[in-house]
C-alpha cells in the first residue's frame, strides 16, 4: 500500500518507481527514527540516529524525494552525536501528506509497514 504522500496529482515519479521510494523512506525510519515534534499541521521535525554517513543518506533521499514531489521542503541538519534533525514542511493544501509520513515513521520504527521486506 502506497502512504499518502504520493499523491497522484502532484508526484512526478514514474508509479511503478514510487514502492521503490516508499521502501527507501520505510527503511531509513525502521533504522533511524527517534523522534517526531509535529510542530503545526505543515511543519514537522524528525531526529534520526545512525552512523556517520546517515546525515548524507537523509540528504540524498530528501533531495530525490523534493525532486518529484517539489511541494516538500527538507532541512537536514547534523546535531550532537550521531544525530540528525530533518525538518520537513509543506504548504497548507498538503498537510494530510505531512500527517502520513509521521504515521509512516512511527510505523517503521514500530515495524509495522513491511519496510524490511522486498
Amino acid at each position: 500500500m502506497l502512504p499518502a504522500w504520493v499523491p497522484v496529482d502532484a508526484c512526478a515519479l514514474p508509479t511503478v518507481e514510487q514502492p521503490v521510494r516508499v521502501a527507501e523512506f520505510d527503511a531509513l525510519f525502521a533504522e533511524s527514527f527517534a523522534s517526531v515534534d509535529q510542530r503545526t499541521a505543515t511543519s514537522a521535525r524528525f531526529v534520526l540516529t545512525g552512523g556517520a554517513d546517515l546525515a548524507q543518506r537523509a540528504q540524498v533521499l530528501s533531495d530525490r524525494e523534493t525532486g518529484c514531489c517539489s511541494f516538500f521542503t527538507f532541512t537536514i541538519t547534523p546535531a550532537d552525536g550521531d544525530s540528525v534533525v530533518m525538518d520537513v514542511t509543506v504548504p497548507s493544501e498538503r498537510a494530510e501528506v505531512l500527517a502520513a509520513l509521521v504515521r509512516r515513521a512511527h510505523e517503521a520504527r514500530q515495524g509495522g509497514t513491511g519496510a524490511r521486506t522486498a
